[in-house]
């Protein structure tokens, strides 16, 4: 069952509609995403990821693993980001959720490091694109 719930969220996250995640949440429930402030609620969780898909071209998730303990999913992924010039970037992400007993999702935790997502070719320095902050409502 879990390998199941865990493939309907990262669907839902690839498929770049945020409307479509938003509806696996509870409405008072929170996202963090790395070290940016949480977010709450359904909508400014919404109006979060908005702001962060408008730093990419799309993204995909390949599953490595997960696990669940009582209510909480931790997820193991490679993320594929597609970069706004068009190119692909592969990066490790740690997810980690707890599910209420009516399965919306009440606490959703996003651990990843995104510098290559957002790095200038040749430079070594990142875009200030200013990403994980856009995603702070």
């Amino acid at each position: 069952m879990t390998d199941d719930v865990v493939r309907r969220v990262f669907q839902s996250v690839d498929s770049f509609d945020p409307g479509e995640f938003v509806r696996l949440l509870a409405e008072d429930a929170t996202l963090v995403f790395g070290n940016a402030e949480p977010m709450a609620g359904r909508e400014a969780i919404a109006a979060g990821l908005r702001a962060f898909f408008s730093t990419i071209g799309g993204l995909r998730h390949r599953i490595v693993r997960n696990w669940q303990v009582d209510a909480d999913i931790i997820a193991e992924t490679e993320v594929t980001y597609r970069r706004l010039d068009g190119k692909d970037v592969s990066v490790v992400a740690v997810s980690i959720w707890r599910t209420r007993d009516d399965g919306l999702i009440a606490d959703y935790r996003i651990f990843v490091d995104l510098a290559p997502v957002y790095l200038v070719q040749g430079s070594g320095e990142t875009a200030s694109t200013g990403a994980v902050q856009n995603i702070e409502t």
